[in-house]
């Protein structure tokens, strides 16, 4: 019997591992961006990317709000060219972090996705600050 899940084969595990290594150079998540941000000294700039206004209600501490929309070569020229972005928006609902991920790798710099955005991790559980 084939179900929808077995209908189209799972890839050959070689292919596999090949795949979901790769997205982990593509992408990060909530858990790892929370406990990264207890390091001493970070080794990536985490961005709010989505407006102004919705970063004043509330956003993820020590996160900077470069919206995606201003992304030009010589905002970020204030960074150093080795610098990991790691960006997020609202949430699944939204691809601001895909727009400026895409941004920022036709800039030439390095970034990452924190899949979720801020739904994500406040599904976590974890605080956001600002806003009332």
């Amino acid at each position: 019997m084939t179900t929808y899940v077995t209908e189209v084969p799972a890839a050959p595990s070689e292919q596999a591992l090949a795949h979901f290594e790769a997205m982990l150079a593509y992408e990060t998540d909530c858990w790892d961006v929370h406990e990264s941000l207890r390091a001493a000294e970070l080794d990536f700039v985490l961005v709010d990317v989505r407006g102004p206004a919705s970063f004043a209600k509330g956003h993820i501490a020590g996160a900077v709000n470069i919206p995606h929309r201003t992304m030009a070569a010589e905002r970020m020229a204030a960074y150093p060219a080795d610098t990991l972005f790691v960006v997020y928006c609202a949430g699944p609902h939204c691809n601001g972090a895909n727009r400026a991920a895409i941004r920022l790798a036709q800039l030439g710099l390095s970034v990452k996705m924190m899949i979720g955005g801020i739904t994500g991790w406040l599904d976590e559980g974890f605080a956001l600050t600002g806003g009332d």
